[in-house]
């Protein structure tokens, strides 16, 4: 499979048409599903034992092995959304046990590339970065300059290994998502900005999606080679989507769920929605605007739900 790297390693969702998969509600599914012991919902935190990588892995493994019998593309998103120095420290990683972790995720993309990608199926390994604090409060919030040498270094460690870009997930503020974009454009990495929204179709800040895209092209020189939404119900944000800005957003992640952020914070079940449902509000989605080519889930969602976004989404799978 070295030669099918080599060849689309550099074949990224923005540089065309053909739709990408991405995996779902990684902890979630870990938590509510698989009835693993998650502190501070930190994936990344399995990877110390082999047996915890190999469990990520039969994870990642379900979602590449669809991608690859439907012909979507995949994008594998690094189980590192919590492996920044504040939370990693709760969990008593030193700096250089959490370089580690953040190498041995991309470890894991590889070998999970390595068993699946195709011609017809490429299958880009992304580092996932996360936000410093609370995923859905926004109380704590950095500058933009605090937020560069923040997340500088594991974005750095994903420079070093075999990490196409890297994706800012679940933003909830303008300031970190720059600082971001910024510390990635220094390391010459590609990177995507992704931004959770309220059922308002906002930012928890109050800003709109075309204002905190505007903010950080503006800060960022384009920086982001796209953004994202995660996070969210498609009627969370769905009537928040215009002509032509919303040309810079390439992915989605929606939530299973219809709850807000408060309800899901509080709710000691798992709200999983309907995956049918959910399938065909994609594709609503991707008739009406036609640039969302990466499609995958957030929380509550799990292999049912990304199955039935591919079925549904199915016809224009194979675009180039």
């Amino acid at each position: 499979m070295a030669s099918i790297h080599a060849k689309y390693r550099h074949a990224l969702p923005q540089q065309g048409k053909k739709l990408f998969l991405t995996d779902a509600g990684l902890e979630t599914c870990l938590v509510f599903l698989d009835k693993i012991d998650l502190p501070h919902f930190a994936a990344f935190d399995l990877l110390k034992t082999d047996e915890g990588f190999a469990r990520l892995r039969d994870y990642y493994a379900s979602f590449a092995a669809l991608a690859r019998d439907k012909r979507y593309g995949f994008v594998l998103e690094s189980p590192t959304w919590r492996a920044n120095p504040d939370w990693a420290a709760k969990l008593g990683y030193a700096r250089a046990e959490l370089d580690a972790v953040n190498r041995r995720s991309i470890v894991l993309m590889e070998e999970v590339r390595a068993a699946y990608e195709t011609p017809d199926s490429p299958m880009v390994i992304s580092g996932c970065v996360g936000p410093r604090g609370d995923g859905y409060d926004p109380s704590h919030r950095m500058t933009t300059e605090e937020a560069e040498a923040y997340h500088a270094g594991q974005i750095a460690t994903f420079r070093d290994s075999a990490a196409d870009m890297v994706s800012a997930i679940t933003m909830n503020y303008v300031e970190e998502a720059i600082g971001i974009a910024r510390a990635a454009r220094a390391a010459e990495m590609p990177v995507v900005i992704s931004f959770t929204t309220e059922t308002d179709g906002k930012l928890p800040t109050g800003e709109t999606l075309q204002e905190a895209i505007a903010a950080v092209d503006t800060a960022t020189g384009n920086a982001p080679a796209y953004y994202m939404i995660n996070c969210a119900h498609p009627t969370h944000f769905e009537a928040a989507l215009e002509e032509p800005w919303v040309r810079r957003i390439a992915g989605i992640r929606a939530n299973a769920s219809r709850r807000s952020h408060a309800e899901l914070d509080s709710s000691p079940d798992l709200d999983a929605g309907d995956p049918v449902e959910l399938g065909r509000q994609y594709r609503t989605l991707q008739h009406r605007f036609g640039c969302f080519n990466v499609l995958g889930g957030c929380c509550g969602t799990d292999f049912r739900h990304i199955e039935q976004i591919a079925f549904a989404c199915e016809e224009t799978a194979s675009g180039t």
